[in-house]
């Protein structure tokens, strides 16, 4: 992974730019989370997208371990969403692969994680754009096998598409 700073990062996407990391190995993609964990503010909200497989759940413990949850980080993949309060912040981490509708987010106080004093991590956000806080904090990863079996692209980039819930 490319050796660059959490400020670093934010002054980029301040400006409008996507950061790129090139990761090489599980523990890169992890390591990024990390550093985005450990820099992460309440209210904060950072949206994960890419295939099946791509290394969501690996970014997302990263992620969790940067704000300092001690246990063992899964996808929430049939409850929606997890909550951990043993770090520094709240963490509220959904994963809204088996979402039937956008009102089920609703149902579940989205709302009030999205605004609370934690922190959210979003895995699969791309099936509810349409409720995602205007300048939300989108990763995606991708892999590109004909550089190896363990290469993944890592885009990062302010997620501005005005929402319901826009402040």
């Amino acid at each position: 992974m490319e050796n660059i700073t959490a400020r670093e990062i934010q002054a980029k996407l301040n400006i409008g730019e996507a950061v790129v990391w090139e990761s090489e190995s599980p523990e890169d993609t992890a390591a990024l989370g990390t550093l985005l964990g450990g820099a992460a503010v309440p209210g904060q909200v950072y949206t994960l997208t890419g295939d099946l497989g791509v290394g969501k759940t690996v970014f997302t413990q990263g992620f969790a371990k940067g704000l300092g949850v001690k246990g063992h980080v899964n996808s929430p993949t049939f409850t929606i969403l997890q909550i951990y309060e043993d770090g520094r912040l709240p963490f509220y981490h959904f994963d809204v692969y088996r979402i039937a509708d956008v009102e089920e987010m609703e149902e579940i106080g989205c709302e009030d994680c999205f605004y609370g004093t934690g922190v959210c991590l979003i895995e699969w956000a791309n099936l509810i754009e349409e409720i995602l806080p205007e300048n939300s904090v989108q990763v995606t990863i991708e892999k590109e096998p004909e550089k190896g079996f363990d290469y993944r692209r890592i885009s990062v980039k302010r997620f501005s598409k005005r929402s319901k819930y826009a402040r």
